[in-house]
């Protein structure tokens, strides 16, 4: 990760749905963020992870052309080292269960619920990161 002191922290937006991908962005530059890519699907994040120096990632569960977001978030969390949190409407126990064991930590909100919680679940990941 970048040092983001010296200017404001960085968002990658992976979701397949391009006015949640607008809201998200929207939602996260009110609280501070730059928006260094919006991705549709698993490759397209990756390739913006090592381009855009994300400090943080909001994945969507389902993404374009079936590419599952938890195996997306894995990789970038174990090779890119960047916290996740997953916003979706995935929200069954089988997915909590399997987002706990491939991403463990990971802040999962709702899609229809995420304006409430975002902040809270971006200060989490902030304070996580400081210590």
């Amino acid at each position: 990760m970048r040092d983001i002191s010296a200017a404001r922290p960085r968002v990658l937006i992976v979701e397949d749905e391009f006015m949640i991908a607008l809201d998200l962005e929207q939602s996260m530059i009110a609280l501070g963020f730059d928006v260094c890519g919006l991705a549709p699907n698993g490759n397209k994040a990756r390739s913006l992870a090592m381009s855009g120096n994300p400090d943080l990632v909001l994945m969507d569960v389902c993404l374009e052309g079936g590419r599952e977001g938890i195996e997306s978030a894995r990789w970038l969390t174990e090779v890119c080292g960047l916290p996740v949190i997953f916003v979706t409407a995935s929200t069954d126990e089988a997915t909590l269960a399997r987002i706990e064991q491939r991403v463990p930590g990971a802040p999962v909100l709702p899609k229809l619920d995420f304006r409430k919680e975002l902040g809270k679940a971006v200060n989490q990941i902030q304070q996580r990161n400081a210590a």
